[in-house]
């Protein structure tokens, strides 16, 4: 059994990473850590497991981290995990700075553990297939993301979320629109932006090769224009990615198989490890430079 420590109390850690690893026939809950200690009291109670109120003390309990914080949190807790020993189930955007996705990194890469990162779409299989195959067939030379989203309306557990407040939608589904965009297109050399209305921003990226695409992103759209929206073109004519054919929950359990798998085999070279978070925090961080001077930024090879 892989034993978890928790970090995280809110609505996606309870609902989400708790729920899956209780689940999970191979993955047993250690003990869940929070900045609100009501909060984390309550979920371990929740599945009859200690609350933890120190962060090295649930990493001395546990075998891997799973955590559902603002990835600048996240960030911290990440090194401090792998410079333990302990395996990464980490969540996306990898860090809110390129700076913090690098130590995350070069710890991951210092203490040779397994990572993992959940960007939701890339853990069904219908998607993963439609990527794969989408690659393989080549030709393609552009590629347009649409994401509006509306998480402001009441009810909505994540419109309190203050880093989605202050970082939006170019961090929070940005890293959605990308991890569906990077395996088919490749590597992105040049980004531009722009910002719209209601939160808006535009981002329009060259990669590797000469392919471009394009993404628009919102977290505040009129509920009437929430549009999910993917679709590839070139050679052989367009391809619209498909929506994940499975639950949220479904997807989780999978990205537990896989780092099980990463564990079992020694093998270190997971398609969406931290390298992969790290390039995806390379283009947010590009697109925040770009969108703030007005100009296009190179990113280096």
């Amino acid at each position: 059994m892989l034993r978890f420590g928790l970090f995280g109390t809110g609505h996606w850690a309870a609902e989400t990473h708790a729920a899956a690893i209780d689940a999970h026939p191979r993955a047993e809950l250690a003990g869940v850590w929070g900045r609100d200690q009501e909060k984390a009291a309550a979920l371990a109670g929740r599945h009859g497991v200690p609350v933890f109120d120190d962060v090295d003390a649930l990493l001395e309990a546990c075998d891997a981290i799973a955590v559902a914080l603002p990835p600048d949190v996240q960030a911290d807790i990440a090194v401090r995990a792998a410079s333990a020993g302990r395996h990464l189930l980490l969540d996306k955007p990898l860090a809110l700075s390129l700076a913090d996705a690098d130590r995350v990194v070069a710890a991951a890469d210092a203490s040779g553990v397994a990572s993992v990162v959940f960007f939701t779409q890339r853990y069904h299989p219908n998607v993963t297939g439609f990527l794969a195959a989408t690659a393989a067939a080549g030709g393609w030379q552009h590629a347009r993301a649409t994401m509006f989203a509306s998480i402001y309306q009441p009810g909505n557990p994540y419109g309190k979320s203050q880093w989605r407040r202050d970082r939006g939608a170019l961090w929070d589904i940005g890293p959605h629109a990308l991890s569906l965009i990077l395996p088919v297109l490749g590597r992105v050399s040049r980004v531009a932006a722009m910002d719209g209305p209601s939160g808006l921003v535009h981002l329009l990226l060259t990669h590797d090769g000469g392919a471009t695409s394009t993404m628009s992103l919102t977290l505040d759209a009129p509920p009437e224009a929430v549009t999910r929206d993917f679709v590839f073109f070139g050679e052989n004519g367009t391809e619209a990615v498909p929506p994940g054919d499975g639950s949220v929950l479904a997807a989780y359990d999978t990205a537990i198989d896989q780092l099980l798998e990463e564990i079992d085999a020694g093998t270190r070279d997971h398609r969406c490890d931290v390298r992969f978070g790290r390039e995806v925090v390379a283009v947010l961080d590009a697109a925040e430079t770009a969108r703030a001077e007005g100009r296009t930024v190179t990113i280096p090879g």
